[in-house]
């Protein structure tokens, strides 16, 4: 599957920072699938759990689930997906309720700080089976 596009699923519900991620994934060779609540984001992960190489998610979200539930939901899919939180006021809680091995950015970050986590959690990840 040489050439397969590493696909990111973005969970934001800010349309600004939504793109902002997108764009700069896609600058960093990296294809956004984005939505904007957690439930959306849980349903596209059970469609397929091995189509998603990470999960990008904000902890504040529409809906019923937040960015700790919806880590929490991917590891239980697929255990070895990489997670970056992204928050502007809950990084003192992501000891308490992040997953294992996930990364944190606090809002504002540049985008190619997105980018870098991404590649960084990607290269001690397994490999996709």
């Amino acid at each position: 599957m040489q050439g397969a596009a590493v696909v990111i699923l973005v969970v934001e519900d800010d349309q600004l920072v939504r793109e902002l991620v997108a764009d700069a994934l896609s600058e960093g060779g990296f294809e956004a699938e984005v939505t904007n609540t957690g439930e959306e984001a849980v349903t596209r992960l059970k469609s397929d759990t091995n189509k998603y190489r990470a999960l990008i998610t904000d902890i504040n979200l529409l809906g019923t689930l937040n960015g700790w539930e919806v880590g929490h939901r991917a590891r239980e899919l697929n255990h070895d997906i990489p997670v970056i939180y992204m928050t502007g006021a809950a990084a003192d809680q992501w000891s308490a309720n992040g997953v294992p091995n996930s990364i944190l950015l606090n809002k504002p970050f540049a985008p190619a700080q997105i980018v870098a986590a991404v590649a960084q959690l990607l290269n001690t990840s397994a490999p996709p089976t």
